[in-house]
């Protein structure tokens, strides 16, 4: 079976081309995809040859996983499912996480139509609240945002820091702010915290230094750092409670390493949620559902697929201001 897909070739080299997908088995569902999110921080990694896997980051003497077909969440219409799928039937709207793929690095790829994916990574989008299918397109991102958001005790009233303003950050963010928690996020990119949910804060961290910022935010009880920064947590971590948490969403490469002494000393409760999980998706589209996780507003390029290399080139360049980038396979 052929298919059209985004396809990592090389180190910075991106290409939108047919490729093989095995035929459906009993158990499978065929979307025709009409959008996929780009999740520009683990993408681009694996694109700049940083990562090998999920999690492991590129040792010397490891061969990069190339050709790929990066990503992990889209959108789209049931086509065909198989004899042994009972919760989808063709014309279903719905969210797919990874796809089947033939001849890549990796035997599974987020950015492939039509897509051949286990009905285990199938998800129907509700017909009730926020029923636009774009809004579900970055699912698994927003989980990764619902599940920082939901892993820390906290109480209404208490103190919550985001270290990061992108998307993982506003889903962070907005998670906290929904349980009631006093949000201020720090980021380094004004439009990005421009953008920040009504009620949340913001701090920009390129006219207020971490240290002037850490002063401003005593009596911390949760800190949640999607970008890896373990230098802007050790400023925060004299401002944290006893008892307080720490939530690592941040892809740290080598640089990983946490002095768990120091933690002990106020009973810092570290968190390191990854990957997803289905009652984590549930919730998520819940969330997504009932708007207290916001997705629309945070897009800012709605790009064809078969432009993929460009808007590549752009997030790799920084050529303009990019938040949410989407991929539109309605136009070729």
């Amino acid at each position: 079976m052929k298919a059209e897909a985004i396809v990592f070739t090389a180190v910075n080299e991106v290409a939108y081309r047919t490729v093989d997908v095995p035929e459906p088995g009993p158990e499978d569902v065929v979307v025709d995809v009409e959008y996929s999110w780009i999740s520009i921080g683990t993408e681009l990694s694996f694109l700049r040859g940083e990562r090998i896997s999920g999690e492991q980051v590129t040792r010397p003497g490891d061969k990069l996983p190339f050709p790929q077909v990066p990503g992990y969440q889209k959108v789209g219409v049931v086509k065909e499912v198989g004899r042994k799928v009972k919760r989808f039937k063709p014309g279903d709207c719905v969210f797919a996480s990874i796809s089947q793929v033939s001849g890549m690095a990796f035997p599974t790829g987020g950015h492939v139509n039509p897509s051949v994916t286990h009905e285990s990574q199938v998800w129907k989008l509700p017909d009730e609240g926020v029923t636009e299918p774009l809004a579900y397109a970055p699912l698994v991102q927003a989980q990764v945002g619902y599940n920082c958001g939901t892993r820390p005790h906290i109480s209404p009233g208490d103190r919550a820091v985001v270290i990061g303003d992108g998307l993982i950050g506003h889903w962070s963010a907005q998670t906290l702010f929904a349980r009631g928690a006093q949000v201020t996020v720090l980021g380094r990119h004004e439009r990005r915290l421009a953008m920040l949910a009504p009620g949340i804060a913001g701090i920009h961290l390129r006219r207020t230094p971490i240290h002037e910022a850490a002063s401003m935010l005593d009596d911390i009880q949760v800190v949640v750092d999607t970008v890896g920064s373990l230098a802007d947590f050790n400023v925060l971590r004299p401002r944290m409670r006893w008892n307080s948490h720490l939530v690592s969403a941040g892809f740290l490469g080598a640089e990983g390493h946490i002095d768990i002494q120091q933690l002990r000393a106020q009973e810092i409760t570290l968190h390191c949620p990854s990957g997803w999980v289905r009652d984590r998706m549930d919730a998520t589209l819940e969330a997504v559902r009932d708007g207290r996780l916001s997705t629309l507003p945070l897009i800012t390029h709605l790009i064809p697929a078969a432009d993929a290399e460009q808007a590549w080139r752009m997030i790799r360049e920084k050529q303009e201001f990019f938040l949410g980038v989407v991929l539109d396979w309605r136009r070729k």
